[in-house]
């Protein structure tokens, strides 16, 4: 044999050999990396009624709330309705390098947030940890509707790959940090509703990608920076609810996809620049008058949209358009010229004429101007005409709960973890209304049929004509308002409005919700002193469904009929 042709034979065996040693290196690891996972898994304790073996693909292979890629490693964890408790600071995050979603809704989380974890939404305490900041390749972090203190770390600013932070209605005080300005993939940041203080960072001018900026319902200075124009992308602006003074920056007037402006309640001066004329925009005490002289006002959409535009699009209010009716009048869908769908609350023509139903008109308009939260249906305008009344609103292309619990296609597509959303979403509207809102509101109407849902049968609560602020300093008394069957007795008797009466009214609607009808029968038979009051939940659950998570549901259906206990016992 050639020496040429011996030496290459030796080259490529060689070759071969140090091919497969790396390989099998390389499986080692993986493998090595899987059994670490699999151990955080089991040691967390939130799976203990399975049985595994030493790697995390066996998880993926029989759990449906974990996730895994191709190599079997861990990318996701899904956890809704278990009770985890303090279960949480037994997980050890930092074993899981490619985890990139983590969803622990409705689980009772308990005590301060781990320094390993990257993810939450439930009522947490204590302060944001600065090690989130490692979490280099975090798409999403929400952690609002908590009860975190303390100021947002400017680790944060390390989030480079994040498009979404939201830290929405919780006690976070200090100022924005300026590195949130290096989070340059950012489509929506939400800062509303916390203890903020200072002013807005120059910096967030740097966020040309973000389409959604809130930071109302804060304690924010100083005046808006002009750098805020640079974020061409920008859809909605919320500023309302701060200590914000100066003029309105003309570079605003930059920004081409800005349909939503909403600057009420600061101490801005100044005359609107004429370069925002043409955006969608909402000042304190703004409003317009039609040519007929009758105060009409829109805003978040198209600035220049007229009454005359909202007869074209209904065709002077064509049954055709009628969507529904109720006792105050009839609810119409409309394309507004901009093409967005909007829905339209007009008020009977002789029940316009009465000056109760004209209180109850002003009185939603009132309350929906200076109310926003995420699950309360938008008010985006309305009209005082002399040939009638309405209101404008956001369309829900679902309807209302009601309707769709009673329709048995619809039902079942409302699905046991759909349903979790729409009690927990209603309950956070009530909650911001009665815990957040100064002076407290209470709704007095909460029914299926007041609870409305989008095209992803999300829940907004909707219809305020008969809600009334408390007065802390009166009675409160009033004449009985609502729909029968979700009055609270005591309000019947007492003739005192207090948040009791909403909570009441959930109750029922919790219960409605999980047994696909309303709860009348049920509550009859249990309160009756001949009742042995013994209900086995899979018989009254919703038969349209397959079982639910037995644990989840049991919770869910005792919270209900305790706020409904709560008032008649």
């Amino acid at each position: 044999m050639a020496p040429s042709v011996f030496i290459s034979i030796l080259v490529v065996a060689w070759a071969r050999c140090i091919f497969m040693h790396a390989t099998t290196m390389v499986i080692a690891a993986q493998s090595s990396a899987l059994e670490q996972e699999a151990k955080a898994l089991m040691e967390s304790g939130w799976w203990s009624h399975y049985s595994f073996n030493h790697t995390s693909f066996s998880y993926c292979q029989q759990v449906g709330s974990i996730r895994c890629n191709d190599d079997g490693s861990v990318i996701g964890i899904y956890m809704f309705g278990v009770y985890l408790g303090d279960k949480v600071r037994k997980f050890n995050f930092s074993s899981f390098p490619n985890l990139v979603n983590l969803s622990l809704w409705n689980t009772e989380l308990e005590g301060s947030i781990p320094q390993e974890i990257g993810l939450s939404y439930n009522k947490l305490t204590g302060s944001i940890p600065s090690a989130l900041g490692l979490l280099t390749n975090l798409p999403e972090l929400d952690l609002s509707y908590n009860k975190l203190i303390g100021s947002i770390p400017s680790t944060l600013g390390h989030l480079t790959n994040l498009t979404s932070l939201s830290l929405s209605s919780n006690q976070i005080n200090g100022s924005i940090p300026s590195e949130i300005g290096n989070m340059m993939n950012l489509i929506s940041l939400h800062l509303d509703n916390n203890k903020l203080i200072g002013s807005i960072p120059s910096t967030l001018g740097h966020l040309t990608n973000l389409t959604s900026l809130s930071l109302s319902s804060n304690q924010i200075n100083g005046s808006i920076p002009e750098e805020i124009g640079n974020m061409t992308n920008l859809m909605e602006l919320y500023l309302n609810n701060n200590d914000i003074v100066g003029q309105i920056p003309l570079t605003l007037g930059h920004l081409p996809n800005l349909r939503t402006l909403s600057l009420d309640w600061n101490q801005i001066s100044g005359s609107i620049p004429v370069e925002i004329a043409n955006c969608s925009w909402k000042i304190e005490s703004e409003s317009r008058e039609t040519k007929n002289g009758d105060l009409f006002s829109i805003w978040n959409y198209d600035g220049k949209i007229a009454y005359e535009d909202i007869i074209e699009a209904t065709e002077d209010f064509d049954i055709r358009y009628c969507i529904g009716t109720g006792g105050y009048g009839s609810v119409y869908k409309a394309q507004l010229p901009s093409g967005k769908m909007v829905a339209l609350k007009k008020l009977h023509r002789l029940e316009a004429e009465d000056p109760n139903f004209d209180k109850s008109f002003k009185n939603e308009v009132k309350m929906l101007t200076e109310i926003r939260h995420r699950n309360i249906v938008k008010l985006h305008g309305y009209c005082l005409h002399k040939r009638c009344m309405f209101l404008v609103y956001e369309y829900m292309e679902r309807g209302s709960l009601f309707c769709v619990l009673r329709n048995d296609v619809e039902a079942v597509e409302l699905d046991w973890t759909r349903r979790m959303n729409v009690i927990k979403s209603t309950a956070h509207a009530l909650s911001y209304m009665h815990h957040e809102c100064v002076p407290v509101i209470v709704h007095r109407d909460i029914t299926s049929n007041n609870i409305l849902l989008n095209s992803g049968l999300e829940a907004f609560v909707s219809d305020f004509g008969t809600a009334r602020v408390l007065d802390p300093n009166s009675s409160n008394q009033t004449i009985v308002a609502g729909t029968y069957g979700y009055i609270a007795p005591e309000l019947a008797y007492t003739m005192v409005v207090t948040e009791k009466c909403d909570v009441y009214s959930f109750g029922v609607v919790a219960l409605e919700i999980l047994m696909g009808k309303h709860p009348g029968e049920l509550l009859s038979s249990l309160s009756s002193p001949s009742s042995s009051q013994n209900v086995m939940l899979n018989e009254i659950l919703d038969q349209r469904l397959p079982p639910p998570n037995r644990r989840a549901c049991a919770r869910c259906f005792l919270r209900g009929y305790s706020c409904i206990c709560m008032l008649t016992h």
